[in-house]
């Protein structure tokens, strides 16, 4: 389900104290406010959607366009909901940098605080799949370096993260939904945002790239001798001019020291291939062309990708920042909110009329 693109430049810095304060409120309102009125399922729905994504951040006031929209409103929302984790069935994990890196920690830990209703791991291998397979298995030039992992007391999760892109100067967002995950290697995302849609080294999850990946994952099983003779064949080869794929930064050394780990775990397919620590880009990419020119099997080089204002911008765009107005409508988010839990819906009811009064 790819849901559109959106325009993403790198941009340093950081929100202002005083905005990312109110960030964090306001974010805590609105998303407390829909899931008394509509459930987890309903954020974790509207979290894969890059378009509602931008919207949120938009309302929150930060740069409508810019990368830093991702990590600054994850982590608003993340801080926001801090504390009210078992109250509300949901929990956010992750975040940009190192914060990343304790995704798995994060899951863990906030597993017994929402009484998590099946194991963990479960989320666990989730999250360390979906960054394995838009750093790993879609090589579209972004690096990862923001993974926010969202689940609720159901076991259901969504996905937001973020690669860069420093040739370009542009940031990519990947977004993943568990209800509508049909694997992990084969279409497996709800959106993709970018700015571009084209010219990418490999995309192993694409659905027409089926055929190579059962023969990567054949060849991985397969003597490391073997492979690695193909690979110095593919080496000598003029390589017609279709192929994006080189074999020039290749390391044999390395290579002949994966391929020796991956004929000893034998993969049964190209997600268990994936699942094993130390098989990189490279690696793919090497096995890929290999079982392109072996069998026959073509490598796919598709790409999977696919604003409102409320207090306007902290950089000035398209107006600055009313702090009174911001102040004000989190004082109205928070009486509605107060008013769901109590079980009238007076407000919210106010809300939705006048949403649907500027839809008309």
């Amino acid at each position: 389900m790819r849901t559109g693109t959106a325009n993403l430049p790198l941009h340093n810095g950081k929100a202002p104290a005083w905005l990312f304060q109110r960030m964090v409120k306001l974010s805590r309102e609105i998303i407390s406010l829909l899931v008394y009125e509509r459930g987890t399922k309903e954020i974790l729905l509207r979290l894969s959607d890059p378009y509602w994504f931008q919207s949120f951040g938009c309302v929150l006031g930060f740069d409508w366009h810019s990368s830093g929209v991702t990590t600054t409103v994850c982590g608003a929302m993340k801080e926001g909901l801090r504390g009210l984790e078992r109250e509300l069935g949901l929990a956010v994990a992750g975040g940009k940098g190192s914060a990343s890196r304790r995704t798995p920690d994060d899951i863990r830990q906030f597993a017994g605080v929402i009484s998590l209703a099946t194991d963990a791991e479960i989320l666990v291998y989730a999250s360390k799949m979906s960054a394995k397979v838009d750093n790993t298995a879609v090589q579209d030039g972004y690096q990862l370096y923001h993974h926010t992992f969202v689940f609720d007391h159901d076991g259901d999760w969504a996905v937001v993260q973020q690669g860069m892109n420093d040739a370009n100067g542009w940031a990519r967002r990947y977004h993943w939904l568990s209800k509508t995950l049909p694997s992990f290697v084969r279409d497996p995302h709800a959106a993709v945002c970018a700015e571009q849609r084209g010219d990418i080294l490999l995309n192993m999850v694409a659905g027409e790239a089926e055929l190579n990946r059962r023969a990567v994952a054949h060849l991985a099983s397969e003597q490391p001798e073997l492979v690695e003779r193909e690979a110095k064949k593919t080496l000598e080869c003029n390589l017609a001019q279709r192929h994006e794929v080189s074999l020039a930064d290749l390391n044999p050394r390395y290579f002949h020291k994966i391929l020796l780990k991956t004929y000893e775990r034998q993969p049964a397919d190209f997600q268990k291939l994936l699942e094993i620590e130390g098989v990189g880009p490279k690696t793919v990419r090497a096995l890929a062309l290999i079982a392109d020119l072996l069998y026959g099997v073509p490598i796919s080089t598709r790409d999977p990708a696919r604003f409102s204002f409320a207090h306007g911008g902290k950089d000035g765009h398209p107006y600055p920042v009313d702090r009174s107005n911001y102040d004000q409508s989190i004082e109205i988010m928070k009486r509605a909110v107060e008013q769901s839990k109590l079980g009238r819906q007076e407000i919210s009811n106010a809300i939705r009329r006048l949403r649907s009064f500027y839809e008309l």
